[in-house]
């Protein structure tokens, strides 16, 4: 049905009369973009059941307030026209110009596109997205502010439309906001958002604070008076204001981080607005011999800013009567950047190849795109939301330059950061002077310096990519070993893949229809070869539990021989030709055959052990109780090919076995192992050490054996060492 414009006040007029009353402003473009969406949408209306314009106007006003530039609020008022009406992006385009078309296509959401998940829709949606603001980071700002109207309209929504919407707003365009560096905007997503996924939470923190809201507000006009009274005599130009924290920051410290309310020191916080640098410490001076502050709880942003551009001096002092709060110090140009952040500093030129101090702060959503090597949905939106995570460290090089990290990231992370040549040539790392594990974590505050090695091509380790946090620095391994290791990365690759699909049962009879799966495979990943698809799978670009139901799927549907009934092979009476091999194993009824010894269990003589024929691979060792040995073999997939075996016992026969030592972390724990080791007469391949959590460490040693005893002996012997308190066997 169509709107009678005549019924309904959209609220742009009053918004108009502001428009005109700034000369920044060209009235009649915007007057012109008004009244396009208008038609546009005008038989359109919101869950809501207002009118569909009211969105777009809505959106616009927001960005008017921020003093965002003409362009953006002609595409807040078009950002829909384009998505949900007849007009498209080329008339967009000769209305309004090459820059209005940009950003309203940059905001607009894909079209119907064949994704299977609603994850790659995001995913997909999130990409483009970022691309956009890689072009012109306006797209962001005008996709936040449509985030903010559709959040506070968001009671209209259904339940579980309410919660998708609110977490999406936490994890991706709440970050968003605090990396630009807008709070108001990142503090409403945070606290909606927080309503509706935890409602519960939500209330309970609410009448905590309207229980202490009158106190609060007597405590607080009183502290600004007493602060006034000093500072006003000093500094003329000085704005003295109070305010109360947030409830998404009240609910991250007593929900995520565990604290009591009365923990928290920073729930009052003033804030003092003066004219210059000099003046802030000046403050911080006047301040802290009024009121004590406590240790470890003073923050210089101004000499160290935020990546967000973010500069104040932060404190938290005692009142007189032991309340404490927070105390925030700044000068104006810092308030207005605290406040807009990007938008605060907006130039033209930005987001289009202009050189200023804003390139830092903007450098991230660089990082973003060149880390996106991955058709993953999921790790694509993991990454982000590892990329974009709130808690940030500010860690040192040694020649005093600031890395900002996420928290919890390790020494490898800080190493890429710097440079990804460094991160590729490192072999250590030194924590305040101290050599450090490569897997340490890093916090706020540390000095880190990388070792590296002057050895060119060495590069990093396989492993570290189960220890980086960044996708910045998984990304430049993975890029190190696609580049430099592509043979290493064949092999790599082939035997994960040829691992998988034996555990899934994907077997062939001959080589030549294994290649051809392989192949096709390939084909369907848009590989050009089997060799690339085993490369990406070596390297890490390509995960196989991804491809593993589509590899089942071709296998069972195409692929798959169909036999006749086999019986269930009968456990050795004595009667059956037994013939031994030089691994020490007499395999029942087989002779000339390969025996190799399953890496799955590591099966020791004198343990009980089964064999299984692996076509063109010989016979594989398990020991009975190896988690790839079927409890029911007659009804496993393929009986025949399970066969009994047994140790030879009049041959001595050297193995390899592993141990895992868990202890308490002391000095001199490692010489005590050896010295064990040496003692009993015991032959060591390895041995590393490293700290785990918790004031604990992991010791893995691999040692030569001649059975299960012995071992046993070996575990008992070493159990007796000072601060060990288990001592478990590895299997793969």
């Amino acid at each position: 049905m169509t709107v009678d414009y005549k019924n309904y006040d959209d609220r742009f007029e009053a918004f108009f009369e502001e428009v005109k009353s700034n000369d920044a402003y060209d009235y009649k473009r915007i007057r012109h973009a008004y009244e396009l969406a208008r038609e546009a949408h005008k038989d359109q209306r919101r869950r809501s059941g207002e009118p569909y314009i009211m969105h777009p106007v809505a959106v616009a006003k927001i960005l008017f307030d921020m003093g965002m530039d003409n362009e953006c609020i002609i595409a807040a008022l078009l950002h829909d026209v384009v998505e949900d009406t007849k007009y498209d992006i080329e008339f967009i385009k000769e209305e309004f110009g090459d820059d209005v078309a940009l950003l309203v296509d940059g905001v607009t959401k894909l079209g119907q596109i064949p994704l299977s998940t609603r994850e790659e829709v995001q995913a997909e949606n999130i990409r483009k997205m970022f691309i956009a603001m890689n072009r012109d980071v306006r797209v962001i700002i005008i996709k936040l502010a449509d985030r903010l109207h559709n959040m506070r309209t968001l009671e209209h929504m259904p339940p579980e439309k309410q919660r998708e919407k609110s977490l999406e707003t936490l994890e991706i365009y709440a970050p968003i906001a605090h990396r630009l560096g807008i709070r108001g905007f990142k503090e409403e997503l945070e606290d909606i958002a927080i309503k509706y996924l935890d409602p519960l939470a939500y209330k309970e923190i609410e009448n905590s604070l309207s229980m202490k809201k009158e106190e609060g507000e007597k405590f607080l006009k009183e502290i600004t008076e007493q602060i006034k009274e000093k500072i006003t005599p000093v500094m003329k130009n000085c704005q003295i204001t109070s305010r109360v924290k947030s409830v998404h920051g009240i609910f991250r410290k007593v929900y995520i981080k565990g604290r009591n309310f009365e923990e928290i020191y920073d729930i009052y916080a003033v804030r003092i607005i003066v004219d210059s640098m000099i003046d802030c410490y000046n403050a911080l001076g006047i301040v802290h011999d009024m009121f004590t502050p406590l240790p470890g709880r003073f923050k210089d942003y101004i000499s160290t800013p935020k990546p967000n551009m973010y500069q104040s001096l932060h404190t938290t002092v005692l009142s007189n009567k032991g309340i404490p709060f927070e105390i925030q110090i700044r000068t104006w140009d810092m308030h207005k950047t605290a406040e807009y952040g990007i938008a605060a500093h907006w130039k033209y030129k930005i987001g289009k190849g202009g050189k200023d101090k804003l390139d830092d702060s903007l450098k991230w959503i660089n990082n973003v795109l060149d880390n996106d090597n991955t058709d993953d949905a999921s790790e694509l939106i993991a990454n982000i939301k590892g990329d974009l995570a709130l808690d940030e460290i500010y860690v040192f090089t040694p020649k005093g330059d600031v890395k900002c990290l996420p928290r919890g990231s390790t020494v490898i992370d800080f190493a890429y950061a710097i440079h990804s040549a460094v991160g590729n040539r490192m072999i250590g790392a030194k924590i305040d002077g101290r050599i450090v594990p490569l897997d340490t974590t890093v916090q706020t505050g540390q000095i880190v310096e990388i070792i590296t090695s002057k050895q060119v091509g060495k590069g990093p380790s396989r492993d570290w990519l189960s220890i980086v946090k960044t996708s910045e620095a998984r990304s430049k391994i993975r890029q190190w070993f696609k580049k430099e290791r592509r043979e290493e990365n064949i092999v790599e690759g082939r035997s994960a893949l040829e691992h998988e699909l034996k555990r899934n049962y994907i077997r062939f009879e001959d080589n030549y229809k294994y290649e051809a799966f392989i192949q096709k495979i390939a084909d369907r990943q848009r590989f050009s070869s089997a060799d690339d698809l085993y490369a990406a799978i070596g390297y890490g670009g390509l995960k196989i539990s991804r491809i593993m139901p589509g590899l089942k799927d071709e296998y069972n549907k195409n692929w798959k021989e169909v036999k006749e009934p086999a019986k269930a092979v009968s456990m050795p009476d004595g009667s059956s030709e037994s013939v031994a091999s030089s691994n020490g194993v007499i395999v029942e009824g087989i002779d000339n055959c390969l025996i190799n010894m399953g890496k799955c269990c590591n099966p020791l003589p004198g343990e009980p052990i089964i064999g299984f024929i692996t076509r063109g691979h010989g016979l594989t060792i398990h020991r009975k109780d190896c988690k790839n040995v079927p409890s029911d073999l007659q009804n496993s997939p393929e009986p025949e090919r399970w066969i009994a075996a047994r140790w030879d016992s009049s041959l001595k026969i050297e193995a390899r076995s592993t141990l895992n030592i868990y202890s308490i972390n002391r000095d001199g724990f490692v010489l005590d192992v050896t010295t064990a080791i040496l003692s009993a007469h015991v032959k060591m391949h390895s041995i590393n050490s490293r700290p785990i959590n918790d004031g604990n460490c992991l010791t893995t040693i691999s040692v030569a054996v001649n059975g299960k005893e012995h071992l046993d002996s070996i575990i008992k012997m070493l159990s007796k060492i000072e601060g060990v308190y288990l001592i478990e066997r590895t299997e793969l």
